[in-house]
């Protein structure tokens, strides 16, 4: 793998949008942040980023450079209310989103205590994280979350099963802390199972989708790489009945990634986070850092369009939502289908002591790769993968999702890269408002 490079991003104005009436298969709209505001410079790079042909994970860690004032808008949370005792972060120059601060964006405070129990929720990474569950367990310490048990409600195996595991590699360790976080702020009480391919190409990290799909109903995948016209071929390690199969769109932009293109899957995409005073108490907008930067999404050049993504604000090409931007004209599989929080300048705890790049212990994470173990769990609490169709499930209960309306990765004149009341590519059909939608 290549060495990581560190990432100065200059971010731009967040566009704030009017909501518009009359929506075409939407839930109700996440308000835009309440006023355009520059951001300082950050500094961060991509976790494990990919030589070619093989998959990049979609973590990106916050570098400690200057202070950002105001970065996080949550506060400090409290252990009255929802049982985190502390913000490990807030004395760091970027701290972030806590447990509960997930929680309670997403209205899943009330199913995370008592839903889960007896449900697994896997994993998929490529390498090996040697601390994977003394840190998953640190970070659970932190925010009051029962422990989990080694060989029992925490599992870690190689991508046959067994219990060889591949060699260390500390950007893959992050990702690998970045996932089982968000498993446990999201779902307390599910099982997780930890499935570590010998290495990033297709075929080890298929072999472990094979495993896990296999031995758990929800699984989360935070990794891809480019289209290619021999994905098809690769379909039927996430055509699964009966286990849903969520991926990360990609930080990339306005690109289509696979497997998130996949027809099989659920693809999410990731937005921007913010605390405000909204009804809600927060603002999302699609996540965007540059044209190349920010929420994976668009038309899949490959892949066949399911029935259920046969709707105007992807097949169209007409302004449909009175917007002025025209609906996707997209005829095979469009991306993504629903999102959660993904921008790192708002980015989330995670605590990882397998030191890289010099950093460890309580760090701050953005990137897809959030929101996809955020959505996972969520299908998880709500516990319906017997009945769920691929990710079809949130397009028959929009009205169980947060619409983001505004923001956009790109120009590229269409709701495939642009914020629009109902289906968008960023951020698909929105974000969780409790477990309805999955």
């Amino acid at each position: 793998m290549r060495f990581p490079r560190v990432w100065a991003v200059v971010g731009a104005a967040i566009i704030v949008a009017a909501l518009v009436f009359g929506m075409a298969l939407t839930g109700k709209a996440s308000a835009a942040p309440q006023s355009a505001s520059s951001r300082p410079a950050i500094s961060y790079y991509h976790s494990c980023p990919a030589a070619v042909g093989a998959a990049s994970c979609h973590a990106l860690y916050l570098s400690q450079g200057k202070a950002i004032p105001g970065a996080r808008k949550g506060g400090t949370p409290s252990a009255v209310t929802n049982g985190c005792p502390t913000n490990p972060t807030a004395g760091n120059t970027y701290p972030g989103y806590t447990a509960c601060d997930v929680e309670n964006a997403y209205n899943l405070a009330s199913y995370s205590g008592s839903n889960g129990s007896g449900i697994t929720v896997a994993i998929v990474d490529a390498y090996n994280d040697p601390n994977a569950f003394s840190d998953v367990n640190t970070y659970r310490s932190e925010f009051g979350i029962p422990l989990l048990t080694n060989g029992t409600s925490f599992k870690q195996v190689n991508q046959n099963g067994g219990s060889s595991l591949p060699r260390n590699n500390g950007g893959w360790a992050q990702e690998i802390s970045l996932d089982l976080d968000m498993v446990s702020a999201v779902c307390p009480n599910c099982n997780i199972l930890l499935v570590e391919a010998s290495s990033n190409s297709n075929s080890n990290l298929f072999a472990a989708e094979d495993y896990a799909t296999s031995h758990a109903n929800y699984v989360s995948n935070s990794w891809g790489e480019s289209e290619s016209s021999s994905e098809t071929s690769y379909d039927s390690h996430f055509n699964k009945p009966g286990v849903v199969i969520t991926v990360s769109s990609g930080d990339s932009g306005y690109a289509v990634e696979y497997p998130a293109a996949s027809p099989y899957v659920t693809a999410v995409g990731g937005t921007s986070l913010t605390k405000c005073s909204s009804t809600r108490g927060w603002c999302e907008s699609v996540w965007s850092t540059s044209s190349t930067e920010g929420a994976g999404s668009g038309c899949s050049a490959y892949e066949a369009q399911q029935s259920w993504q046969n709707i105007a604000n992807i097949t169209g090409n007409v302004d449909v939502s009175g917007t002025t931007t025209l609906e996707g004209n997209c005829h095979n599989r469009a991306v993504a289908d629903v999102s959660a929080t993904a921008d790192p300048y708002h980015g989330v705890d995670v605590y990882d002591s397998y030191s890289y790049q010099g950093q460890s212990g309580w760090l701050v994470f953005g990137g897809t790769s959030v929101a996809s173990p955020i959505v996972a769990s969520t299908y998880a609490l709500a516990g319906n993968a017997s009945s769920v169709t691929y990710g079809s499930y949130p397009y028959s209960h929009t009205s169980s999702l947060y619409d983001v309306t505004s923001g956009k990765t790109a120009n590229c004149g269409s709701d495939l890269c642009t914020a629009v009341p109902g289906w968008d590519g960023p951020t698909g059909l929105g974000t969780p408002d409790g477990i309805g939608g999955f």
